[in-house]
């Protein structure tokens, strides 16, 4: 057993994932209280270059063309073997539809207990304490993290991804992969979607529109309020499946991460899905009636008026002021 931090870096198309540099912010901390080192783990093909500026203390890089694409049992089969190894304080790996197949699985494999939905951990008199947000991020959960080796699926919003990124690239170790079976499932090809008319990951300003919007003919008044601010419009989830916004517009971790200035949240409760995707933006103003709703945890700024409310008044200010 070791006092280790482990990191799973998450990477896709040549491009290292902003959850990722968010586990090596949350990783330093607690490396900090445990007396470990922080271990990035990358795994796939010709990528060892990718973590150039993760903030670990070295990188273990297992390279082989089974790992080229994310093959859920494959790249279990790898990690399976490294923690079983050295048996680290904890791995930490983003809650995402990757972190969070695998976390499960190597929990059930390896007989690890995992801590699921974690905002953030923390030294507490020596010892490493954790807090997970349940329910959409109603609920806080606190409790220490369970040793001798624990698996961690965090969320965004406890860290910022700077925090995380490092000017010196690590030291990297290239380690030799087991004997690797080939995976059930096979990738054919990755299918975006068409960019259409904008495309909200470069804008400066999103006014984004949630479920509180409450109807489609309701949407119109949040396009005006964008064009006066001289922002797009953009949604989560719930406002694209109901065929009101096309997809190109959704905002979360199924739809586009976005870093505008300034991120204007009408009627979105920030479930974590929505949360990672908005965490670099500079300003966040929400918008939203329910006063828990997790969406004031990473705004700068909120009211909990009612937005049909707002949005007519706002406008016609915004309006005035340009004249």
């Amino acid at each position: 057993m070791s006092q280790d931090i482990y990191v799973i870096i998450e990477h896709l198309r040549g491009q290292i994932a902003d959850i990722s540099y968010v586990l090596c912010a949350a990783a330093r901390q607690m490396a900090a209280a445990s007396g470990g080192n922080v271990v990035g783990l990358l795994l796939g093909h010709n990528v060892k270059d990718l973590a150039q500026d993760v903030a670990v203390d070295r990188v273990l890089a297992v390279d082989d063309p089974l790992l080229a694409n994310f093959v859920p049992d494959v790249y279990q089969q790898v990690l399976a073997n490294l923690i079983s190894a050295s048996a680290p304080r904890a791995v930490l790996f983003g809650d995402t539809s990757i972190g969070a197949e695998l976390a499960g699985a190597l929990s059930v494999q390896l007989g690890l207990p995992l801590v699921s939905y974690c905002r953030n951990v923390r030294a507490d008199d020596g010892r490493l304490t954790y807090v997970s947000q349940l329910c959409g991020g109603k609920v806080m959960v606190e409790g220490e993290l369970p040793a001798p080796t624990a698996l961690v699926a965090m969320v965004p919003g406890g860290y910022q991804a700077e925090q995380g990124k490092s000017t010196q690239p690590p030291p990297v170790e290239t380690v030799a992969p087991p004997a690797l079976a080939a995976g059930r499932i096979t990738l054919k090809q990755y299918i975006e979607p068409e960019s259409g008319d904008v495309d909200i990951s470069k804008e400066a300003i999103l006014v984004s529109v949630g479920r509180g919007i409450q109807n489609a003919d309701n949407i119109e008044l949040v396009r005006e309020l964008a064009e006066a601010i001289g922002g797009v419009v953009s949604a989560s989830r719930p406002v694209v499946d109901q065929g009101w916004l096309p997809t190109t517009r959704l905002v979360g971790k199924s739809g586009k991460r976005v870093k505008p200035r300034l991120y204007l949240a009408l009627g979105i409760s920030g479930a974590p899905e929505h949360a990672e995707a908005i965490t670099d933006s500079q300003t966040i103003i929400a918008v939203n009636t329910d006063a828990s709703a997790p969406i004031f945890d990473i705004a700068r700024y909120g009211t909990t008026l009612d937005l049909l409310d707002l949005v007519p008044v706002l406008t016609e200010k915004v309006r005035q002021a340009k004249q």
